[in-house]
């Protein structure tokens, strides 16, 4: 189970709420580390400050000497390479054939990550689920 130590900043975690709260009957709950938000036994969004030490694939990401916030989402198959493919923030992650990483913080785009995790959830919700999420129109 998650510890104090590994769960995101107030002001991220909230933001994240506040995205995740929107999607029809997700719930939040602790994961092994972090929070993860889910769809019936689905996770489709998981938050958590890895311990650089401990996991060296985020040591470059570490600021001020704290391990970075990073988040795990789901993408299609067909999107992922592209997302991924310019590094930073965002990377794809060690397991899953479509699941990607995002490293949080000040230069967040949170319209782009409401995106992102919307599409998560669509990627993982049963379809008369996906069926009532309300998308933005696009932008011309």
């Amino acid at each position: 189970m998650s510890s104090i130590e590994d769960v995101p900043p107030p002001e991220i975690l909230n933001r994240l709420r506040t995205i995740c709260r929107q999607l029809p009957q997700s719930y939040e709950e602790p994961a092994w580390i972090g929070v993860r938000w889910r769809i019936r036994t689905r996770t489709f969004a998981h938050v958590y400050t890895p311990d650089a030490d401990r996991f060296p694939v985020y040591a470059p990401y570490r600021t001020a000497g704290q391990g970075p916030v990073v988040m795990t989402f789901r993408v299609s198959a067909d999107d992922l390479l592209g997302l991924t493919a310019d590094g930073f923030p965002f990377f794809r992650a060690d397991w899953g054939h479509n699941v990607a990483a995002a490293i949080l913080g000040d230069h967040t785009d949170w319209t782009e990550l409401t995106e992102l995790i919307t599409d998560s959830y669509l990627e993982m919700a049963p379809k008369f689920l996906a069926a009532r999420v309300v998308l933005p129109p696009p932008i011309s």
